[in-house]
């Protein structure tokens, strides 16, 4: 497990220093329609995608950025462990990041492999649905992600930066960032909510009960642990202890990865006006909804 973990961090610092090459407008490219970052994506990537063969074993997990990927991932990777023994790949879970090359290193890992994406769920290799894959889909309240997502873009190399809160805020609310708009991610999953296939979690509900939340994700899975293994993976992840590893786990991406973690930053620094426009655009899209519903929006995005 060392030595993979070594080759990881080889791979991130790689992308880093490719990062410091580029001048700022060179940092996204656009395909079909949507931002990604250059460093990481390629449109020759995203078109081997289209022919990706998911398996039905295989532990997917999909979240709009800066909903609790990572938390989730280290989960997961935990999970697979315990039960199968197989030390994750030296590699980035997320599909879309990498070379094309990486597609066929994928297909050659043992299941259940896992895997993970940022990908609008219309953008998703469509084997995931045909195949009817598990796919378990994590949300975090929209005002703590977008200024999660502020500072993920201002403290990372790989993407420009904006020049203040409301600046960035504009081109949240109009799905001009990385992976598009959060609300339309929304909007197409609640359509998927009662699939069996899938399992839509909250990422303020984990911070509620990581154990309970731990316990969920391995039913739907059928990844039999004991009690005893649930509580060990969910004393591992807690976003505290995950933080204080994330240099030994992420390297100098730590910092930019595991940033706070906390429920109701956002007070901190959206004005009356933006909690209004964030408010009308719940509503909008899925106010009256399951999905929204599930979001408890009224607890945690309301002053």
């Amino acid at each position: 497990m060392e030595e993979n973990r070594k080759l990881f961090l080889e791979k991130i610092e790689n992308v880093l220093e490719s990062a410091k090459e580029k001048a700022s407008g060179d940092l996204l490219f656009t395909y079909k329609g949507v931002l990604y970052p250059s460093v990481l994506c390629s449109p020759e990537t995203f078109q081997k995608l289209e022919g990706f063969e998911a398996r039905k074993d295989d532990v997917m997990l999909i979240a709009y950025p800066k909903c609790g990927t990572n938390w989730v991932i280290q989960i997961l990777h935990e999970m697979v462990f315990m039960v199968t023994n197989n030390v994750p790949e030296p590699d980035f879970s997320m599909l879309e990041f990498g070379a094309p090359e990486k597609i066929e290193r994928i297909n050659q890992q043992p299941s259940p492999r896992v895997l993970t994406s940022h990908l609008h769920p219309d953008n998703i290799p469509k084997s995931f649905f045909t195949n009817k894959t598990k796919k378990l889909v994590i949300f975090r309240n929209p005002k703590d992600t977008a200024v999660s997502y502020f500072h993920f873009y201002n403290n990372n190399a790989l993407l420009p930066n904006f020049s203040s809160w409301d600046e960035f805020f504009q081109h949240f609310m109009s799905g001009k960032v990385c992976w598009s708009s959060y609300f339309e991610h929304m909007l197409t999953w609640n359509e998927h909510l009662d699939d069996e296939d899938v399992l839509i979690i909250t990422y303020e509900d984990l911070k509620e009960n990581l154990v309970a939340g731990v316990k969920q994700i391995a039913e739907f899975f059928g990844l039999p642990l004991t009690q005893e293994q649930i509580r060990e993976i969910a004393d591992k992840s807690t976003f505290q202890n995950m933080k204080a590893k994330s240099q030994k786990t992420h390297g100098n991406f730590g910092h930019v990865i595991f940033r706070k973690g906390d429920i109701g930053d956002w007070k901190n620094y959206f004005s009356p006006a933006q909690n209004q426009e964030m408010d009308d655009s719940f509503n909008k899209y899925v106010g009256g909804t399951k999905l929204g519903a599930k979001m408890k929006y009224d607890v945690h995005c309301k002053v």
